[in-house]
C-alpha cells in the first residue's frame, strides 16, 4: 500500500494543480472518482493488465465509459497514466487528491466510533467542538461499535481522542493491578 501511495502521490499532486489552475477542484474530484471506480471493475482491470491493449485503447475505453463526464484535459491526464502503466493507481490517486482538496479547503475528515448512533444534536455539538479545536470545518463520519461500551473514540487526522468507557475501564483495571 505504501508503495502505491508513493507512486500515486506525484500524480495526485499534478491532478490537484491542474484542477486548481482550472478552478475545477470539484469536477476533478468527480472525474477521478468515476475513473477509479471504472478501473476497479473486473472487466477493465483485466484489460489494464493485458499486454495486447495499448494505452490509447485503454484511455479510449475509459472515455467512452464516462461519456461526457471527462473533459479533454482529464483525458490527457489519463493518457499520461496509461503511458506510464499507472492507471491501476487511480483509486489511490483519487484518495490522495481528496486529501489535498480537503487540506486546501480547510476541511478535516473525522471518524467517530461510539457504542450507539449519534443523534443530530450530539453530532452538531461534536462537530462544533472539533471545529474549534482544529480550526477547520469538520466532515463527520459516524460509526457504531458496541465494544466501545460508552463514550466515543475520535479519529481526527493523525490524532486519536479516546473518550470511550472501554478505555477508562482498562486504565482503572491497570491502576488497580499495580
Amino acid at each position: 500500500m505504501s508503495n502505491a501511495k508513493t507512486l500515486a502521490r506525484p500524480y495526485a499532486k499534478a491532478a490537484f494543480e491542474l484542477a486548481v489552475a482550472e478552478n475545477a477542484t470539484g469536477r476533478w474530484s468527480d472525474m477521478l472518482g468515476l475513473a477509479s471506480t471504472a478501473v476497479t471493475e473486473k472487466s477493465l482491470s483485466v484489460l489494464l493488465e493485458s499486454p495486447l491493449a495499448t494505452s490509447n485503447q485503454i484511455v479510449g475505453i475509459l472515455a467512452q465509459t464516462a461519456g461526457e463526464s471527462f473533459d479533454a484535459r482529464f483525458n490527457n491526464f489519463l493518457a499520461v497514466l496509461a503511458e506510464n502503466k499507472r492507471l491501476s493507481l487511480l483509486p489511490e490517486i483519487a484518495n490522495l487528491y481528496q486529501g489535498l482538496r480537503e487540506e486546501a479547503d480547510k476541511l478535516l475528515r473525522v471518524r467517530v466510533v461510539s457504542a450507539f448512533a449519534l443523534d443530530d444534536s450530539q453530532a452538531t455539538r461534536l462537530k462544533d467542538a472539533l471545529a474549534k479545536r482544529f480550526n477547520r470545518e469538520i466532515l463527520l463520519e459516524a460509526e457504531v461499535d458496541r465494544s466501545v461500551i460508552g463514550g466515543a473514540v475520535v479519529y481526527a487526522g493523525g490524532q486519536v481522542i479516546d473518550g470511550s468507557l472501554r478505555d477508562r475501564l482498562a486504565k482503572l483495571s491497570n491502576s488497580l493491578s499495580n
